[in-house]
């Protein structure tokens, strides 16, 4: 079976980030970045796909041309070739979808994998709105996933508990924290990720028009966290509790 994950090169969400002047982002100098931490989920459970039914893993990413780094990462780990959609433009999750789905419809996968959302936007848009533009069945918050006889059995992460989705493939599942341990790239991994082919290509080339629908006012940085504060017994904390946080 072929297999399509994706990834996207976020700011290391560790590092502290600074809005800068005019609040129209982040300040970039000197920050470090690496691959969106739910995308690493999605490449794992792809290579793991493919270990268990045989086929090939493509990843692909849409941005950069740094991206190719975090691109060849995920082969590093077991991918066998990846796709680089480049562009410099800021995209909003819609303008993601409608790039991928271009693609996607020229590899003809058998199954989408990639992560909920990425760690820079917290969006959680971009895998809902390609099942839409691809009219494939989606199945999100996996923390399970078997495939067999053209269906995927998905447990998912839902409120409350947990719950479990059968759908017919292609389909496109996005995966959460508890899906699987992303593997480590090897030192053999790393060493055969650079031969292996990685194409590159534009949103025009795809015919696809990347203006965002979203417009960012400004970025506001949040509140500084107030200093917690000592009580002398459980009655002093529920007045608190009562009085002042008015949470009683």
């Amino acid at each position: 079976m072929k297999i399509l994950t994706t990834v996207k090169r976020v700011t290391d969400p560790n590092m502290k980030i600074k809005i800068n002047a005019d609040a129209t982002g982040v300040v970039t100098d000197g920050v470090e970045y690496q691959m969106n931490s739910f995308d690493e989920y999605g490449v794992e459970e792809a290579i793991v796909l493919k270990e268990n039914h045989g086929g090939e893993v493509v990843v692909v990413s849409v941005g950069p041309s740094a991206a190719t780094k975090e691109l060849r990462t995920a082969m590093a780990m077991g991918a066998d070739r990846a796709i680089l959609v480049e562009t410099d433009e800021k995209l909003d999750s819609d303008a993601v979808a409608r790039v991928l789905a271009e693609v996607i419809r020229k590899e003809e996968p058998d199954i989408v994998v990639m992560g909920k959302q990425a760690v820079d936007s917290d969006r959680n848009q971009a895998g809902q709105l390609l099942a839409a533009y691809l009219d494939w069945p989606q199945a999100t918050f996996a923390f399970s996933l078997e495939v067999a006889d053209g269906w995927a059995t998905v447990g998912r992460e839902v409120d409350g508990g947990t719950s479990t989705k059968r759908v017919k493939l292609p389909a496109v599942v996005t995966a959460d924290l508890r899906l699987n341990e992303p593997r480590y790239a090897s030192l053999p991994g790393i060493m055969k990720a650079k031969r292996k082919p990685l194409d590159t290509m534009t949103p025009d080339d795809l015919g696809v028009d990347v203006a965002p629908k979203v417009k960012v006012l400004k970025y506001e940085a949040p509140e500084e966290r107030a200093a917690g504060e000592i009580v002398e017994d459980l009655d002093a904390l529920i007045g608190k509790l009562r009085d002042e946080a008015r949470v009683l």
